[in-house]
């Protein structure tokens, strides 16, 4: 936590919230409330003096529901000791809801929280809860919020499940897939943008739905396949534009061609070869341009496949010894195209 403005100038205010709780004339009419681990505790804590005594007093006021601004400024001083504390975020919300606390502020402390624990179960549901009650007001500085996280991690799940959530019930999308464009300009091995993409072209009230936007993004993802063929995440998102639509999938052009344009290159063939292998098992009907690509990267076999499913276990022959860490898999696939 960062020190208060008094803190840093070292102002007489500043200096008083420095001292002990127990020399702060406002706490004195608190008797603390020591935590009780019986008797003889197994294994006894070895806690820190000043975090002693902010659970003593916190669990005091605790205990008598006191929702007061001292109350207030104890779970912040308790909170900079110890941010995963469930029950003092609870009780802040609490104190800040009889309070009637402005909520903007809240938004501060918890971006300041969050400068040291960006992955905090507790701060991220509180974030939401103090969003939630703002509503549209919060939108901006929830989405800069996320964007601030994201420099420093940019596959952060909270920031992300946050997000969409925003997205969701408060609003936002106008320039969330620009946003989303931006971010896989600057790494298009961001698998989480990636999702995001997805969900903003799936989600969004103003895009019009998967269907709508399949054409684009399909050409959209083949750009960056393109570019990094070993990157699986197009891939998968490419895949995912034809969900529930098999046809579409196995008859669109697009996908063959960009699968023949990576064999021809014969490099990182894994996903092109995959992709090929799936498309066989639900009745695509390769080119011979197609399938002779496939015939050169055999290195047993002679007989070339005149069959759908040999092509598909010939495929499995190859990618068995260009993906050897899934070996296993691409024998076990091989093995239940044997029993079709």
């Amino acid at each position: 936590m960062e020190l208060s403005d008094g803190e840093r100038r070292g102002d007489p205010e500043g200096e008083r919230l420095t001292l002990p709780l127990t020399s702060r004339p406002e706490w004195s009419d608190v008797t603390p409330l020591p935590q009780d681990d019986g008797p003889r505790p197994v294994v006894a804590i070895a806690y820190k003096d000043d975090f002693r005594e902010a659970m003593d007093y916190f669990r005091a006021v605790y205990r008598s529901d006191e929702r007061s601004p001292r109350s207030l400024s104890l779970t912040t001083l308790v909170l900079s000791l110890n941010p995963a504390n469930y029950t003092v975020w609870e009780f802040r919300r609490r104190v800040l809801e009889s309070l009637g606390s402005e909520l903007l502020c809240e938004l501060d402390f918890t971006e300041q929280v969050a400068k040291g624990n960006a992955k905090n179960y507790q701060l991220w549901h509180h974030r939401r809860w103090v969003a939630e009650k703002l509503g549209s007001e919060a939108v901006s500085r929830e989405l800069d919020f996320t964007r601030k996280i994201f420099l420093i991690d940019a596959k952060n799940y909270h920031a992300w499940s946050h997000r969409q959530w925003v997205l969701q019930n408060l609003g936002g999308w106008e320039y969330e897939l620009d946003y989303c464009a931006q971010l896989l300009d600057e790494d298009v091995f961001n698998n989480s943008a990636w999702n995001q993409r997805y969900f903003v072209i799936t989600r969004s009230p103003f895009l019009g739905g998967l269907k709508a936007m399949r054409d684009s993004e399909v050409d959209y993802a083949i750009e960056a396949i393109k570019k990094s063929p070993e990157n699986e995440s197009p891939w998968r998102y490419l895949r995912g534009l034809y969900k529930d639509d098999v046809e579409s999938w196995v008859h669109d052009p697009r996908v063959a061609s960009v699968c023949l344009s990576i064999l021809k290159e014969q490099r990182d063939l894994l996903f092109s070869l995959s992709t090929v292998l799936d498309l066989l098992c639900h009745g695509f009907k390769p080119s011979k341009e197609l399938a002779d690509s496939i015939n050169a990267l055999r290195t047993s076999d002679p007989e070339k496949p005149d069959s759908n499913m040999e092509m598909a276990r010939s495929i499995c022959s190859i990618l068995g010894s260009h993906d050897p860490m899934r070996a296993n898999y691409w024998a076990w696939r091989k093995g239940k195209l044997l029993q079709a």
